[in-house]
């Protein structure tokens, strides 16, 4: 959520921090009217709180009147009458306060965050900028098969029969598949554990709408979401929700940051919106496992905290060979709460294209401002926002998919990358 106190801040230091915002929406591609709907019911909302503060003053004049008048033993009923108009006068203009800032909260979680300005201005994807390219992309002597293809000859993967029980957009895994998106997880869980200094986690699968409200997901994206009807309970769409909100409504010590947890979970998404898109494979499911980054970081540090988490989701890539790009993506692509997002892309063979496998973002204090995260400085100043990281650590049934393609032999076997294999009891191959 955006500090409106910082929209209304006069720029002693040359910067309109209003415009600067408003310039940002508009690289979004977002609607600047809701910011101009904003700003101007604040302003009623301070005129009317204006108005009530004078009617209080006033109040409490009468009231001394009123007292001073009845010890001189003198008649007070006009002064109490006017007091009586002015305490009613009072209340409504509280409660109307209350409801234009009420208004205003609700805009304030419509609009997104403000991207940083290394953040490259674009209209769509096509705009986002190549950091670097990693690994060879392998020449095949055969036509590369996608991994479904790959998935249903093994007869590990069972997308007709997961039709059957559940519906479009599920799948069974099955013996060497299960086994190597179980391995994935164990691998990934232990590298960022043991060598990269995060805690795991292993959090709730369900959350209330005030945890989703807190990482942005609510309530612009409400309808992604699987709701369990008749409660306040939902189906996580990833780790990030859950494990942002562990330290919803407190306050840090400085001591304590930088705060970093490795979460492993499924993840639940309704994919509205995405029709027609990958429509076979693991690609775009309803039900995904994930290894999710998050950390809690210092204001000043995020961004060199935002390199070392997107180099730890990297470092996943390299150890089990795998062929990618690191985008930095441009002002219309990012998610709604990021400042800056790299995307991480593996190659697929059988789609001879790179897919996003990893999205790592810096939401500075979009989201802590929204779950009241905050810590409390060395120095003794007042509590201040943390800035929260997260990113995918990686999606473990797209890593599978890369893993099938990029592993693909002409014999339609699959070889088992070198780092797994003490996770597969030795294997070397599927077959």
């Amino acid at each position: 959520m955006i500090d409106i106190k910082l929209l209304e801040k006069k720029a002693e230091d040359g910067k309109n921090y209003f415009e600067d915002y408003k310039a940002g929406l508009i690289n979004r591609g977002a609607n600047t009217a809701v910011l101009d709907q904003i700003m101007s019911l604040n302003i009623r909302r301070k005129e009317m709180m204006t108005e009530s503060e004078s009617a209080k003053a006033h109040q409490n004049k009468l009231s001394g009147e009123v007292g001073k008048l009845k010890r001189e033993g003198k008649d007070a009923t006009a002064v109490l009458s006017e007091l009586e108009i002015l305490k009613s006068k009072v209340k409504e203009l509280e409660a109307k306060s209350s409801e234009v800032d009420a208004e205003v909260q609700g805009l304030l979680m419509t609009i997104p965050n403000k991207p940083h300005e290394s953040v490259p201005v674009g209209a769509s994807e096509k705009d986002n900028k190549i950091v670097k390219v990693v690994g060879e992309i392998k020449k095949f002597s055969f036509k590369a098969k996608e991994h479904f293809e790959i998935g249903e000859k093994l007869n590990i993967i069972d997308f007709d029969r997961a039709g059957k029980t559940t519906g479009a957009r599920f799948a069974f895994l099955k013996g060497a598949a299960a086994q190597l998106e179980r391995a994935l997880i164990q691998f990934m869980m232990d590298l960022h554990s043991s060598q990269h200094g995060y805690t795991e986690m292993i959090p709730p699968f369900i959350v209330n709408s005030k945890s989703l409200t807190g990482t942005g997901q609510f309530p612009k994206f409400k309808e992604d979401v699987f709701h369990l009807e008749g409660t306040d309970y939902f189906l996580i769409p990833t780790a990030e929700v859950p494990v942002t909100n562990y330290y919803y409504d407190e306050i840090l010590s400085e001591d304590q940051l930088p705060r970093s947890f490795c979460a492993y979970s499924p993840c639940f998404r309704s994919e509205a919106g995405s029709y027609g898109k990958d429509t076979k494979g693991l690609i775009r499911q309803h039900q995904f496992n994930k290894v999710e980054l998050m950390t809690f970081s210092h204001p000043t540090k995020s961004y060199e905290a935002h390199e070392q988490l997107t180099g730890h989701a990297e470092r996943v890539l390299q150890e089990l060979e795998l062929p990618y790009r690191k985008m930095l993506l441009c002002t219309a692509d990012m998610g709604f709460g990021s400042s800056k997002t790299y995307d991480l892309e593996v190659w697929l063979p059988g789609q001879n294209a790179y897919r996003e496998i990893s999205s790592c973002s810096n939401f500075e204090d979009f989201q802590a401002r929204r779950a009241n995260i905050r810590f409390k400085p060395k120095d003794g100043g007042k509590p201040q926002f943390v800035h929260t990281l997260n990113g995918s650590g990686l999606a473990v049934g797209r890593t599978a998919v890369a893993i099938l393609e990029n592993y693909q032999q002409e014999d339609g076997t699959v070889q088992i990358p070198k780092v797994l294999q003490n996770y597969m009891g030795q294997k070397t191959v599927i077959k």
